[in-house]
């Protein structure tokens, strides 16, 4: 069995990783965004995070990895999206930091022609990001959406929303269409933020 990343937000960097074009597929904020969500998602899964007035209230006392409940506890209430735009750019950085210290990926800095800097990210083991895909892919089909491992629906319905094309294609999200929203239904409120945040984005131009 191959062993995986336990956090979502980690899950999401590598499924965000385009085995075939050795590179990632997605970057800068708009990545940022799915792995914001995926971070909010893992507290709201874990009750650390609930829901008052459409947006999200501490919870049950926890971890908190990325400072996102002690950020909301801060703050007055805001919506899902509010938070999962906040720090989008900067949690990249983190959780590439964090998957690179703990040997999942190889981070190589260099310049392109000689002038334009370049990271290059490489996964140390493809069957990684491999049995990621699988779990989202199988949340897709199968078995009821209740009997669905929980980050395997988050997965899917991140994806889904982030547009992660490893994952699902245009094509698939169509074709799947009523099944995402039933995994983005069990996923919780931050899903939908991304989606949101992403037509905001496309509707701009960026």
């Amino acid at each position: 069995m191959v062993e995986v990343p336990e956090s979502l937000p980690a899950r999401m960097y590598l499924l965000a990783y385009d085995l075939r074009k050795q590179k990632m597929a997605k970057g800068g904020t708009r990545l940022g965004y799915v792995l914001r969500a995926a971070a909010l998602t893992e507290l709201y899964l874990d009750g650390r995070l609930g829901e008052e007035r459409r947006g999200p209230v501490p919870g049950t006392p926890g971890d908190d990895p990325y400072g996102v409940v002690a950020q909301i506890a801060a703050s007055r209430p805001r919506p899902w999206r509010h938070w999962v735009r906040k720090d989008a750019r900067a949690l990249v950085g983190t959780v590439r930091d964090e998957l690179m210290r703990d040997g999942w990926i190889k981070v190589r800095d260099r310049r392109v022609l000689g002038l334009f800097p370049h990271r290059q990210i490489t996964v140390r083991d493809p069957r990684v990001v491999k049995t990621l895909y699988g779990g989202a892919s199988s949340a897709l089909r199968g078995r009821p959406v209740a009997h669905v491992h929980s980050y395997d629906a988050a997965a899917a319905a991140l994806a889904a929303a982030g547009e992660l094309t490893p994952v699902l294609t245009g094509r698939d999200r169509r074709r799947y269409k009523r099944r995402i929203e039933e995994l983005s239904a069990r996923t919780g409120p931050a899903v939908p933020a991304v989606r949101a945040l992403n037509a905001s984005a496309a509707a701009a131009g960026g």
